[in-house]
């Protein structure tokens, strides 16, 4: 067991997830304390800044632009930043951190290319902590032929698998972030995962436009609309959502150009339910049906995405906090337990999460030598 600290910045930009836990890479000892700071709207907007940039590029660039340079220092400070909050908080000083969980701010992905781009330098974050980091998870799953996305799924299986009593049906663990990913868990840990469509990104990006605000809080805009049926239809018929897993996606592989002749109300109402229909749609690759969903991350607190999901899902819904997980933090948690993983030499990937054409370990380690 190793006492390891996770950290993720996901593609909703609105801040950054540290987390503690014990664990070997597997299984799931004790988890510790967690807090989240969120981005200022300027370093938001730096972030997205990069973002837009990086999607000029057909590979990433021996000399990085600029904008990117400046968004990958700044994401590298914030996250030494709330490493140091977490660690100065009264809550974890028994707690000595051997290694941290580096994922960094995804800028591009591009799986049909064979490369995805996260900018954070964990070599300058390891000297700064003067803790061990491992960073770059994705990329030896990409040149090994896989989509290097999603890889949360192997956390989710240790925590499915620690459930007491244990579910004699599968478990659908689904995450609502920027995008929104399902893994799929059999009662004998068997896995299937996937990036389902658009989780909370489209929604924001929505509401920065029209409302000038970075998403639907309570959901109340989506509240006061009504979805429109031709819109949905058109968005439906994105071939994203018709393709076989194993598969992933980009920030920016749909666009509004379907609601953006509707209201504010109306948008936020249609782009709500088509990320519920895209959920709901996900159990038709289920190896077999599900006794119950589990919905973590940002997407759980909007009470109207919750509510249109409750409608159309056949089976029951709940927060992850029903069970006693922390909705806001797994994916921090799972690259805690993935940077132990891959210490270890462990597999972070496999066939049926990534479609790696077998079980594959990643991820860079910048030793700090105390």
């Amino acid at each position: 067991m190793m006492t390891a600290l996770g950290l993720m910045s996901g593609t909703s930009m609105d801040g950054i997830d540290a987390a503690l836990l014990r664990t070997d890479g597997e299984t799931v000892m004790e988890l510790g304390p967690a807090t989240t700071i969120e981005y200022t709207a300027v370093e938001r907007n730096v972030v997205r800044r990069a973002t837009e940039a990086a999607m000029t590029f057909r590979q990433r660039p021996n000399d990085i632009p600029p904008e990117i340079a400046n968004a990958e220092n700044l994401v590298t400070s914030a996250h030494a930043r709330v490493v140091e909050k977490l660690l100065d908080s009264n809550y974890a000083g028994d707690w000595d951190v051997e290694i941290i969980g580096f994922h960094g701010q995804t800028i591009l992905h591009r799986p049909e290319e064979g490369w995805t781009w996260q900018i954070g330098n964990g070599r300058a974050l390891a000297k700064s902590l003067g803790v061990t980091v491992v960073d770059d998870f994705r990329s030896a799953d990409m040149s090994a032929g896989g989509q290097g996305a999603p890889l949360a799924p192997l956390y989710h299986q240790a925590l499915v698998r620690s459930l007491e009593p244990r579910d004699t049906e599968p478990i659908a663990v689904v995450n609502i972030g920027g995008i929104a990913n399902v893994t799929w868990v059999s009662p004998d840990g068997r896995l299937l995962a996937f990036d389902i469509g658009p989780g909370n990104g489209l929604l924001d990006d929505w509401m920065s436009e029209r409302c000038g605000q970075p998403s639907d809080w309570n959901g109340e805009t989506a509240a006061r609309g009504r979805a429109s049926d031709s819109a949905l239809e058109i968005m439906k018929q994105h071939e994203y959502l018709s393709a076989l897993p194993p598969k992933s996606l980009d920030r920016h592989d749909f666009t509004l150009e379907a609601v953006n002749g509707l209201s504010a109300e109306d948008g936020a109402a249609t782009l709500t339910r088509f990320t519920a229909h895209a959920i709901a749609a996900s159990q038709a690759y289920f190896p077999a049906p599900v006794g119950r969903w589990l919905v973590c991350g940002g997407g759980r607190h909007n009470p109207a995405l919750m509510a249109e999901l409750a409608a159309i899902i056949r089976a029951p819904l709940t927060a992850v906090e029903d069970v006693g997980w922390r909705g806001d933090t797994i994916e921090a948690e799972a690259f805690g337990l993935l940077a132990v993983a891959s210490m270890r030499g462990l597999p972070l990937s496999f066939p049926t999460t990534t479609g790696v054409p077998q079980p594959m370990g990643g991820g860079q380690v910048h030793y700090f030598e105390r």
